[in-house]
């Protein structure tokens, strides 16, 4: 079972669940959100997608609404099962 690093104030609306579902999931070592920014589209609801490798796993972009915020994630899993799982879990 992996853990989610709490490293800042604010996350966007309903991530840190989402988080935690997918760090107890075994493969998953560490979850760290970190900066938030805002972007120019919508996403009406909560969105992960696999953006960058990284050393040890890969970094993940969260959207909601206007807003999006950086996840990094060290894994051993490959980049479609990451996807596959946080679809899974968002739907």
């Amino acid at each position: 079972m992996g853990r989610v690093v709490i490293t800042h104030s604010t996350y966007l609306e309903g991530l840190i669940p989402l988080l935690k579902a997918l760090a107890a999931k075994a493969g998953i070592e560490t979850v760290t959100p970190a900066v938030i920014c805002r972007v120019r589209g919508r996403s009406p609801r909560l969105r992960l997608k696999v953006s960058t490798p990284i050393t040890g796993g890969y970094k993940l972009l969260a959207r909601r609404a206007s807003s999006a915020q950086e996840v990094f994630v060290v894994t051993d899993w490959d980049r479609e099962t990451l996807q596959l799982e946080l679809d899974r879990l968002t739907s």
